[in-house]
């Protein structure tokens, strides 16, 4: 049955007062906004040298999560993870502050650096920007054992306090991110024992090695986990019944997210989709799967059933995929009236 205009008001009403921890990587997303009319040819090498006018920094990979999280109004938001001690530790911290996330699960180590999306912006005529070749820093060795043994002390600190946890796992090198094998396996161990609390797992490469874990793979990753060929993406039999064999895995249900196709819920034997939400006009995909994440935890944690929790998710994502050039977030007000477009 589809969510009604009450029912939605409802669920929006009970976001002020949740309490969610996002566990994982967590990358700062840094953007050098570069004006083309200030181009200048290197002396030393003759290659163009972009100027840059504006540097804009963001929490991205799991911080994308908790801008979302706090534009729909969340009460409380807390991270957990792993950064450097260095200038781009500076500016994530700086830019946390600035959506009110307590910091005091963010882990600083001189052994590890600052994960960092750094995406130029060359301006263009008509007042658009082109994105240039991105430059990343990632950590491409393990975290180690005393690192780990300190993200697990701050998830068992936070875990009694929150009414979920969502863990963001975009390393995909094996264990050289937040969420290693051991703080996985920590974290199915309080999934069994508290089989209630909402864990909410999205990972690229490791979905499969959850347990006691709500897991969101969007339709390529869940077919590549169990050794499906990803070109039957659009296949719903063979998404169904992969994401069934996931449940299997994890012992939680599965949200399979398909694109401008929306959601697929899948729990135990059972499959329901759940369609987009349409829009036209330009847009821009970057960061939708994370909005998506947001909006369906936040009503999961407000009461919502599973599939009400989907419309919402897509919900969300209608409005972040139309803020071109920046990683978009919704807020109750706007979803509100996406939802109240659709009644029309």
């Amino acid at each position: 049955m589809p969510l009604t205009e009450s029912r939605f008001d409802e669920i929006l009403s009970k976001f002020s007062s949740l309490t969610i921890a996002v566990v994982g990587d967590l990358f700062l997303d840094r953007y050098l906004d570069l004006d083309a009319g200030l181009t200048e040819k290197s002396v030393e090498t003759g290659l163009d040298a972009y100027q840059v006018v504006a540097d804009r920094c963001y929490p991205g990979a799991a911080g994308t999560v908790l801008n979302n999280l706090a534009a729909l109004g969340v009460g409380r938001l807390e991270a957990v993870t792993v950064i450097g001690d260095d200038g781009g530790a500076y500016e994530l911290l700086r830019a946390l502050s600035k959506i009110d996330v307590g910091a005091g699960g963010v882990l600083q180590s001189e052994q590890r650096m600052t994960p960092t999306y750094t995406k130029p912006m060359l301006s263009q005529a008509d007042g658009s920007a082109v994105e240039l070749n991105r430059i990343d820093i990632k950590n491409r060795c393990p975290q180690g054992a005393e690192l780990d043994s300190q993200v697990m002390a701050q998830i068992d600190t936070l875990f009694h306090e929150v009414d979920a946890l969502v863990v963001m796992d975009q390393v995909d090198e094996r264990n050289c991110g937040v969420v290693t094998d051991a703080v996985r396996d920590h974290l199915a161990q309080l999934g069994a024992a508290q089989p209630d609390k909402l864990i909410f797992a999205d990972s690229r490469s490791q979905i499969r090695l959850y347990r006691n874990t709500v897991t969101k793979p969007n339709n390529a990753e869940l077919l590549k986990s169990i050794g499906v060929s990803t070109q039957r993406a659009d296949d719903f039999d063979a998404l169904a019944a992969a994401g069934q064999k996931l449940c299997q895995l994890t012992g939680r249900a599965v949200y399979t997210t398909l694109g401008d196709a929306g959601i697929l819920y899948i729990e135990g034997d059972h499959a329901t989709h759940v369609p987009t939400v349409r829009v036209t006009g330009e847009i821009d995909i970057v960061g939708a799967g994370d909005s998506t994440t947001a909006g369906i935890v936040a009503s999961l944690c407000s009461g919502a059933t599973p599939v009400e929790a989907a419309e919402i998710g897509c919900l969300v994502a209608s409005i972040t995929i139309q803020q071109i050039g920046v990683t978009g977030t919704a807020t109750p007000e706007q979803l509100q009236a996406r939802f109240l477009e659709r009644l029309e």
